[in-house]
This record gives C-alpha cells, structure tokens and sequence, in this order.
C-alpha cells in the first residue's frame, strides 16, 4: 500500500479566497495580483488561512470609541479564533489614498502592484509566525516578519522584471552596489556611535 501511495502527487490545495467588499474602484488586475502574490508564497505557509477580504478602510475592533488614529492602518491579521480560520483584511483606502492631493493619489496607484505585495508578505509572515512557527518568541516576532516579508518581496519583484531590460543592465552591478551599501550602513553605524 505505501507503494501505491508514494508516487501520488497530494490533492491540490484549495485557493484563499478574495472577497471584494471595496467601493473604491481597483486598478487593473488586482485580484490578478493577490492570486499571484499568494501563489509565489510556499503552500505550507499559508496553511490555515481562510480568505483575503478588500475593504475600504479597516476599522479596529478593539476600539470601542471613535480614538483618532494617526494615518490609515493599511491590512490587519485576524487569528484563528474558535472554528473561524485566520484570514486577512486589506484597506484599499489606505494603499491608494482615494482623498489626498493628486500627486499622493498618482503615487499611491503607481506604487500600488508592489506595496499590495509587500502588505500581503507581510499579513502572511504574521500568520506563519504566529501559528506554525512556534520556535519564536514574542519580543522577537517583528523583526522575523519584517524579514520574510523583505525576502519574499525581493524574490518576487525580481521574478516578476527578470527579462526587463533594468534588470539585464543593474544584475552584473547588483554585488557592487550592495557591498557599498554594507560600507555606508557600516560608517553611519560607527558616526551614530561616536
């Protein structure tokens, strides 16, 4: 019986799914771009999670009273709370700043793809760490977040231009550029020191 079932490939995961409750108009491919940026993350990873849901602007629930808070909270982690499963909330409001200048409003748009990503690595990074990674301990989860979420988004922004023409003319200076960016943290590190 072990043999039989050895050469069996596992039953296809089934797909978080994307509930768009926004009245802010999306930019092209948006649901596109979530499909794709959950794609790219490890299956393991998002075991457990439930559903991405687009809102306008997040409201925090634990906040009984209208409390001002400073900017927009752009995507909240809800945990896995009974028999409901984890899922994440994403504030289109937040990401494309519908009622700021023009400026900021054609920034937020064009900068859109990548910081949905970003957030999204980021909400996922929350969940992983939080259930499946038990080996870390609170005072050191947000730095072990803010980690994955840079690799992955790296990985990814890399994937998606590997055959743009930027790439093809930055990659032979990338090690260049990053050495001098590891001498330049170095000396700001060793001027704040002093």
């Amino acid at each position: 019986m072990a043999i039989k079932l050895a050469g069996m490939k596992t039953a296809k995961p089934s797909e978080i799914k994307i509930e768009n409750q926004s009245t802010i108009d999306l930019p092209k491919n948006t649901l596109e771009n979530i499909k794709n940026a959950t794609a790219f993350l490890p299956i393991e990873h998002l075991r457990g999670l439930e559903r991405v849901r687009l809102v306008d602007f997040i409201k925090v629930p634990q906040m009984k009273t209208e409390v001002p808070i400073k900017g927009d909270l752009p995507g909240l982690y809800h945990p896995k709370v009974g028999n409901q499963n984890a899922w994440l909330e994403i504030s289109i409001g937040a990401l494309l700043q519908p009622t700021e200048k023009f400026m900021t409003r054609w920034m937020a748009k064009t900068s859109f793809k990548s910081n949905l990503s970003g957030l999204i690595f980021s909400l996922v990074g929350q969940h992983y760490y939080f259930t499946l990674k038990h080996s870390v301990k609170k005072q050191n989860l947000e730095p072990q977040v803010r980690q994955y979420a840079q690799k992955n988004l790296r990985d990814w922004s890399e994937k998606q231009n590997e055959n743009s023409f930027r790439a093809k003319l930055f990659k032979p200076l990338r090690p260049m550029i990053e050495r001098w960016a590891k001498w330049l943290n170095k000396k700001q590190a060793k001027a704040k020191k002093n």
